[in-house]
Order: structure tokens, then C-alpha cells, then sequence
């Protein structure tokens, strides 16, 4: 059987199983290009696969998703006789340890958008109002990318002020709420975008100059040009600095903070919070709770606060 071909049957697989499987299948897609699509799955070597894995690429932990998808799909090549032994390689290499979340200050986020004409020029598919109400709607919503670009019409309803996201990452859907500012930011932009696509259901919200949907790899890059013009960065070298998917965990640790000086109990509001960001454990929302030192500087604040009011009792 062709490597090409094990891919299709697998892919299909996982989707008929209800998996939306578009990440993994992306990287099985490079790796077929990669390799060759006509190889046969039986002449796959470990040294191609080793070849896949690092290419020239520094080391980061995508490294071991990559190896996970492609142990994957050997394993299913083997369940169903397509290849006799894997080729994935025994050994792992001492990988860098995760990238820690980059937390935007509010200026950042202001040069962000300030820079988006320069970041859509007339060469580049992207406007520069698209771009701006979609990082407006990353980091107010704390939405992850991929759910903002496959938002439809029908998913923003602006008169109530909620976004539907239909099936993320967890195969789970939810109601997100705007807030005032950002449902009137997100109302400028649907008008705008409507004068030049109308407003189909089915349409996508967020859309090329021809009206296609979004995808991600040209948001990266846009978002990269952006980063660059705003003189976002940090130490350390390109696979170092800020993300897109920042914007998300900036939103949300921002909260955090507003809620904490407003005296608010984060105990209770975790919950709703892990709800809200489309968590499937609460244990993934508490992360947020040693992401940024501004927090730490507020539990310190109430913790002597409490101390001082105990002294006068």
C-alpha cells in the first residue's frame, strides 16, 4: 500500500469516528510530501522518519506531537496488515522544556492593532479590519484561533451579544457572552464585512478579500508581520517569542486580575471561567493562576490587607 493511501484510509477513519482530526492531519499531509506520496508503506525507514521529525528545525516540544501522530497511524498500518514493524524511531531526544505563555501588556495590544494596516498590505490577501477584529475577538473572548476562524454568521449573534462555538477543540460547544465594548467592536466590523460579502448563515465571519474562510497558516504569518511592526518580542530566539495563541491566555489572565481587585472570590468563578474558555478540567484553568507576577502582586495586597485588618480587630 502507498504511504498516500494509508493516510486517506486513516484520516477517514478517525473522521467517521467523529474526530475532526484537521492538526493531525496536516502533519500527515507534510509528511507524505516529505517523503514521497507514492513510497510504499513498507519502505518507510527510520531514518526518514528521524528526518521528518528534526529536519533543520531547532528542537521544541512539537517534536513529540509530530512522533505521536505518526506512531499513530503505524499503529493502525500494523492492526490492518499494511506494514509487518514501525519505523518511528525508540529514542526520544532531550527536548526544551514548554514555552511559557506570553502575557501582552495593554500597550502591546494597543501597538498590535495600530500596526494591522501596515501588517495587510495590498499584496497580502488579508484586510486590515479583518485582522484587527480578530485579535480584538481572540483576546476579549478568549477564544482559541482555530474556533474564531470557523466562526459562521450564524454563530455571532451581535443583537444578543454571544458567540456560538460549535464543537472546539474537546468536541464540546458553548455560549460566549461579549461584553459591551467588544460586541461594538465586533458590530463595526459585520457591517463593514457585510458591505462587501453580505451576510449568508452560512458565510464565513471572518474572511479573505474574495470572501473565503480563513485559515491559519496565512493568520500566522500576518500575525508575525504585526508582532515584528509592533516591536512585541522577547529574549530568546524565533521559536521564542510571542504566539497568536497568546492573545488567549492574555485575555484570560487579564481577568483574572480585574476580578482579584475587585475583591472577587477566584475559587468560585474558577469554574465558570473553565467553562467560558471551553476546559474540560478545572486543573487546566488554575494554570492561569501562576501565569503573570501582576497576580501574585495582588494576592500579596489582599493577603496584607487582611493581616492589618486582623491587627486592629
Amino acid at each position: 500500500m502507498k504511504l498516500s493511501e494509508l493516510v486517506t484510509q486513516y484520516v477517514s477513519h478517525k473522521r467517521a469516528l467523529g474526530m475532526r482530526f484537521d492538526s493531525e492531519a496536516a502533519t500527515l499531509a507534510a509528511f507524505c510530501r516529505r517523503l514521497d506520496d507514492n513510497i510504499d508503506v513498507i519502505s518507510v525507514t527510520v531514518e526518514q522518519v528521524e528526518d521528518f521529525l528534526t529536519g533543520n528545525r531547532p528542537l521544541t516540544n512539537h517534536w513529540s506531537k509530530r512522533k505521536s501522530v505518526l506512531d499513530c497511524l503505524f499503529r493502525f498500518a500494523l492492526s490492518c496488515g499494511y506494514a509487518t514493524a514501525s519505523p518511528l524511531p525508540r529514542y526520544c531526544p532531550k527536548l526544551p522544556p514548554p514555552q511559557a505563555p506570553y502575557i501582552y501588556s495593554k500597550g502591546e495590544l494597543k501597538r498590535l492593532l495600530d500596526v494591522a494596516p501596515a501588517a495587510c498590505g495590498p499584496h497580502v490577501t488579508l484586510e486590515a479590519y479583518v485582522l484587527r477584529a480578530l485579535i480584538l475577538i481572540l483576546y476579549g473572548a478568549c477564544l482559541r484561533h482555530g474556533e474564531a476562524l470557523r466562526l459562521t454568521m450564524q454563530d455571532v449573534d451581535l443583537d444578543g451579544a454571544v458567540v456560538c462555538i460549535r464543537e472546539s477543540k474537546f468536541y464540546k460547544s458553548r455560549l460566549i457572552p461579549l461584553g459591551a465594548d467588544l460586541n461594538g467592536a465586533m458590530e463595526r466590523y459585520a457591517r463593514q464585512r457585510n458591505q462587501a460579502f453580505g451576510n449568508e448563515p452560512d458565510a464565513p465571519f471572518f474572511c479573505f478579500r474574495d470572501g473565503r474562510p480563513l485559515n491559519q497558516s496565512a493568520v500566522r504569518r500576518a500575525f508575525q508581520r504585526q508582532r515584528i511592526l509592533a516591536n512585541v518580542r522577547r529574549e530568546g530566539g524565533p521559536a521564542c517569542q510571542p504566539r497568536l495563541h497568546d492573545l488567549r491566555h492574555s485575555g484570560t489572565v487579564h481577568r483574572l486580575i480585574a476580578w482579584y481587585r475587585s475583591g472577587a472570590d477566584l475559587q468560585l468563578l474558577l469554574p465558570q471561567l473553565s467553562t467560558y474558555l471551553g476546559h474540560i478540567d478545572l486543573a487546566a484553568t488554575q494554570r492561569y493562576l501562576a501565569l503573570t507576577p501582576d497576580l501574585l502582586d495582588e494576592a500579596s495586597k489582599r493577603f496584607e490587607a487582611y493581616a492589618l485588618e486582623k491587627h486592629h480587630e
